[in-house]
């Protein structure tokens, strides 16, 4: 036994048996790949996407066949302290076996007292929130063990698939000979020859296929393309590109080479264009607009400030709308990639009150697009506030800054503010109620009063650049509110299909962070005109001496 879970761990991730990747499976009210049931596995027990580099469909797979050994191993993740102290496990360990948490004798009081809550409807807090995903761990993994997650087998209408233990005959075969290869596989550790593999994980493809009532063409073209979307990750490399273009701009401020800059515009382009790629795929794959959860906001964002980035740009001299973009998608799309706990990339089916494309496309796209141009003008404020810090070298510099910011605002704002109104409609064909103060719409509206303010305070005077630059910064925390804190600080209202859990701290940071550094360079800049006032003043008296 223990040689066998020494063979387990030890297989090399490969190119491998494409076929059993794009094996068709029911789960999670769609069918997918198995390779996406996989990784989404994986990621829910393991807090990875990638098991020590081990091939994710291979992984998954022994779960079934040797489940006594992985019940022992530790690989089920916990980090949230609370859960540990009230599980009395080691605080310093986050690595569990299945055996241990099951055995643990307060697991169950903890799950059932879950259990009360939810059936009250009482909103979950950071710990609840770390209990329900260990409960989804263990049933997940229990799941795999006992194959009732493998539906493989095709039902008319509607029906759920049926699992591993509910085949039939024909399908029991099949499935048996393709654990056979698996077993094999695995086993030899020196072998790279797949076709057996492939031959047994294609006869159980066709199998599906052929009881599959549904249009076999178009489902097997999107299942090659998820395949193919999991293998390439669009977006990993979109970020990477425009790393490289930033990079790029660093040097040309450097050295001043002009053909830098052609560098810098390519490799930007290029990053855009493998952003749209993602884009197109998740579309196609998914069958609507890419905005039903945190994760495709953060996808989205990123797409919108490049665009606006180009935009004002155009209307301006600076390159720093350009360069800003590119901090707004390196930013946004290295949090996506990141962290697939907090941001579940799955491609899940949309809940019950967005099952309509064209509100989806018209609202929330317009509404997360806002934040784009907000973004955008919360680095080209940072930006600003680096240039006060010696106001009198970069004037002309803070002056196409603050118009960059204002043209930027002004997007934002009449985003924001369409999206509010069309989100009222939409409420009214949802819910029955145009407006609710909804803690979303509610944010929504504070965020759209505070960016008016900054714009009406500039057009009286009231506000001048540095106004605006720290306008700029300080006025995103309205946004973050809307976007991020509604969702995964407050967790309340109608808007739950957003709701998450996670990444408290880090936003608490960041926003603590840039405050202090408004704060800094505002005493900074008063300090230095008071010297100022100083100087001029002691050599006003000598030349009247």
């Amino acid at each position: 036994m223990k040689k066998f879970l020494f063979l387990i761990l030890i297989f090399p991730q490969i190119l491998f048996a494409m076929s059993l990747k794009e094996l068709p499976v029911q789960d999670g009210g769609r069918v997918k790949p198995f390779d996406t049931l996989a990784s989404e596995s994986i990621r829910l027990v393991y807090g990875k996407a990638i098991y020590k580099d081990k091939e994710p469909v291979l992984l998954v797979l022994t779960w079934l066949l040797a489940p006594e050994i992985w019940a022992q191993t530790e690989f089920m993740q916990i980090k949230n302290k609370k859960i540990k102290e009230a599980l009395s496990l080691p605080s310093e360990k986050e690595y569990f076996s299945q055996k241990e948490l099951v055995r643990n004798p307060n697991i169950e009081a903890l799950f059932q007292n879950l259990q009360v809550k939810k059936d009250k409807e009482v909103k979950l807090n950071a710990f609840d929130q770390a209990l329900d995903r260990l409960q989804g761990q263990l049933f997940r993994l229990g799941m795999f063990q006992s194959g009732d997650i493998l539906k493989l087998e095709p039902q008319t209408g509607e029906q759920s698939w049926k699992s591993v233990n509910e085949f039939g005959p024909e399908y029991k075969a099949e499935f048996k000979n393709l654990l056979t290869e698996v077993t094999k596989y695995v086993q030899d550790e020196n072998n790279t020859d797949t076709s057996s593999l492939d031959a047994s994980s294609e006869k159980l493809a066709s199998l599906i296929l052929a009881n599959y009532e549904g249009d076999k063409k178009s489902l097997t073209r999107k299942i090659k393309a998820e395949v193919f979307y999991n293998d390439y990750h669009p977006f990993r490399y979109a970020w990477i590109f425009y790393v490289l273009a930033l990079l790029i701009m660093f040097v040309y401020w450097l050295t001043a080479w002009k053909p830098l800059v052609f560098g810098f515009n390519g490799f930007m382009v290029f990053g855009f264009l493998l952003h749209c790629f993602g884009f197109a795929l998740r579309v196609y794959i998914s069958g609507r607009p890419p905005v039903s959860n945190m994760y495709e906001t953060v996808l989205w964002v990123p797409f919108g400030s490049i665009l606006f980035g180009l935009l004002v740009g155009k209307w301006g001299k600076s390159p720093l709308p350009y360069i800003s973009s590119c901090v707004v998608a390196i930013l946004c799309l290295i949090v996506a990639d990141m962290a697939p706990v907090m941001l579940d990339p799955s491609i899940q089916p949309l809940e019950a009150v967005l099952r309509s494309n064209f509100w989806l496309m018209i609202h929330v796209l317009t509404i997360v697009i806002s934040y784009s141009a907000f973004f955008l003008a919360f680095v080209l404020g940072d930006f600003s506030l680096f240039y006060f810090l010696n106001e009198e070298k970069y004037k002309a510099q803070i002056k196409e800054v603050t118009l960059a910011i204002y043209r930027s605002l002004q997007i934002g704002i009449f985003l924001l503010a369409v999206g509010t109104v069309l989100g009222g409609v939409w409420a009214d064909y949802s819910w029955g109620r145009f407006w609710g103060w909804d803690p979303k719409e509610t944010w929504a509206f504070i965020a759209l009063m505070g960016y008016l303010a900054l714009l009406h305070a500039r057009l009286v005077g009231l506000v001048k650049s540095f106004g605006m630059a720290a306008g700029a910064v300080l006025a995103f925390s309205l946004v973050l509110m809307a976007w991020y804190g509604v969702n995964f600080w407050l967790g309340a209202g109608l808007h739950s299909y957003g709701f998450g859990s996670g990444g408290v701290e880090y936003v608490s940071v960041f926003v603590a962070i840039h405050i202090l550094f408004v704060f800094y360079v505002g005493i900074y800049r008063k300090l230095k005109e008071q010297d100022k006032n100083v100087k001029k003043e002691i050599k006003e008296n000598e030349a009247k001496k």
